[in-house]
């Protein structure tokens, strides 16, 4: 899929999507500023973690309304819609599904009335892997998840179902029972919620602004509202912010494993994580590259934006001049409007062209992030040759991909990942290319200036460190499948539907929250 920023991600072949982003959360208590707008900025900075749907909720302290649809941050949202949208407090959320399907009901902040009448909106960057028997748990309790098929729509209706606790201590009950990666921003009418797992798979950093504070997917999202960088909200950490300033608790040990394919893909060049600049890492996962695979030729690129920062490493390493031998489309965004069959055969060059004059007659380097299915770099590949160059040589700044993510990255099947069947010289054939290089597993660690206990590197090596379900129980649609088989065994299929989203039925005297078809749920109170 296109990034809303112009940048390219893997889905050059809109036909065979590669890896995409994990989901973008920001969050922002300050009284006296215009928090929807800062909301909104924060999530165009954060556009490049999804592009299938955004939201925004707000308070002013007696009610929370969201507002939320499918499309990139600003289609949905425009200058009357954020006027709208006061208060002092406000979440947003700019999503690529990781579970449950690309639907209006799936879009978040997901938002969920108690039996005591508070509202409880909630986003969520990553992934559970114990969705389904949390499904089953809230179905035995007598939850009804009203058509929403996400883990998150599931977690707002458990912090929403404890009705003698306090948000809060009711979030200090749930997420203990909650399995897998997950960055959250979550709010009240008066108090902004950040939780993080404790393993702090996602990333989650605590920012600090004039009049209030912000909690973000990244760095670069606080930058971009002009907030400064206090922390990292800590693995297995619950924070609340409201007019009594800020407290924290803890909910779980923590056990750090940061995911090291953001260093790789997914972050923004300018977001630190754990203290290391991304730019800076990527840069040193190319001089590293250069060093474990040296090839003798005339001119590294990079494939447009994300292997830039290692092909300039690359290029430092082994002295071998930098340029640039393809040009991107800098405005491919993403559309609606389907290319006709004779613009689909064209395939990549709707976003990618070789710059002929660079390439005619050299010998390349071309450097990229990672293969996944290995079709992008296959018609890349085919696209400089006949372009004119003479030999071109393929650099990963990754190890093979050879394993799934279940933690908030929606790769491909392991079935369908190139390296899990095909060695070293079976990709190089595959692809095209004259030689191919990855660099390796203990470079691109060293890379990250972290130690290696605490990394996730399952989609590199399978050392999963959040155990997996047996069986089938997970995955993308794994709430589609347990809310069918819930309905069969209960005995209740065929039973009619309430679509009004978010409202919880098993809660008497609960306020329901109406959803409107432009995309807005909005709590109305009798």
């Amino acid at each position: 899929m296109p990034r809303g920023d112009g940048r390219l991600s893997h889905d050059l072949d809109p036909q065979r999507p590669g890896p995409q982003d994990a989901c973008g959360v920001f969050g922002v208590w300050a009284p006296g500023e215009e928090v929807a707008k800062l909301t909104y900025f924060g999530l165009y900075a954060l556009q490049h973690r999804g592009q299938e749907a955004a939201g925004i909720a707000v308070s002013d302290g007696s009610g929370v309304v969201v507002y939320k649809d499918l499309g990139l941050v600003a289609q949905v949202f425009d200058e009357p819609t954020l006027a709208s949208l006061r208060g002092h407090l406000a979440i947003g959320h700019a999503r690529y599904s990781t579970t449950g399907g690309s639907t209006w009901e799936n879009a978040q902040p997901t938002i969920r009335a108690t039996p005591a009448g508070t509202t409880i909106a909630l986003a969520h960057n990553g992934n559970l892997v114990n969705t389904a028997q949390l499904a089953r748990e809230a179905t035995a309790r007598g939850l009804n998840s009203d058509g929403a098929t996400s883990d998150t729509a599931l977690v707002t209706m458990l912090l929403a179902s404890r009705p003698d606790l306090s948000v809060e201590a009711a979030a200090l009950e749930v997420l203990p029972t909650l399995r897998g990666a997950f960055s959250f921003v979550f709010m009240d009418e008066t108090t902004l919620y950040a939780a993080r797992d404790a393993h702090g798979v996602r990333p989650l950093v605590l920012g600090r602004m004039e009049r209030g504070w912000v909690v973000a997917s990244e760095t670069a999202a606080l930058d971009i509202v002009g907030a400064s960088v206090v922390r990292e909200v800590e693995p297995g950490e619950l924070i609340a912010i409201d007019e009594h300033g800020l407290r924290s608790a803890r909910f779980a040990a923590p056990e750090p494993k940061g995911c090291l394919f953001e260093y790789v893909y997914i972050a923004r060049p300018d977001t630190t994580i754990a203290g290391r600049n991304i730019h800076a890492a990527r840069v040193q996962i190319g001089r590293q590259l250069a060093k474990e695979h040296p090839v003798e030729a005339d001119l590294v690129i990079p494939v447009p934006e994300s292997g830039t920062p290692a092909a300039i490493g690359y290029a430092e390493g082994s002295g071998i001049t930098y340029g640039a031998g393809l040009m991107k489309n800098s405005y491919v965004g993403r559309t609606f409007i389907q290319p006709s069959q004779t613009l689909r055969q064209l395939g990549i060059r709707l976003k990618l062209n070789p710059l002929r004059e660079n390439v005619r007659g050299k010998r390349l380097v071309v450097v990229d992030d990672s293969i996944v299915r290995g079709n992008t770099q296959r018609a890349i590949v085919r696209m400089l040759r006949e372009a004119g160059a003479l030999e071109v040589h393929v650099r990963i700044s990754s190890p093979p991909v050879t394993w799934p993510c279940f933690y908030g990255i929606d790769f491909a099947t392991r079935a369908e990942l190139l390296a899990n069947g095909l060695d070293n010289e079976g990709i190089r054939r595959s692809i095209g290319a004259d030689t191919l290089g990855y660099v390796s597993l203990a470079g691109l660690i060293a890379a990250t200036e972290q130690p290696k206990t605490r990394l996730c590197r399952a989609c590199f090596d399978g050392e999963y460190p959040i155990e997996l379900p047996a069986g089938n129980l997970i995955g993308k649609h794994v709430l589609e499948g347990v809310d069918k088989r819930v309905v069969a065994d209960s005995g209740t299929a065929g039973a009619p539907h309430d679509h009004e989203a978010g409202a919880d039925r098993s809660a008497p005297g609960a306020h329901p929250l109406v959803a409107s078809p432009g995309g807005g749920d909005a709590l109305h109170r009798p």
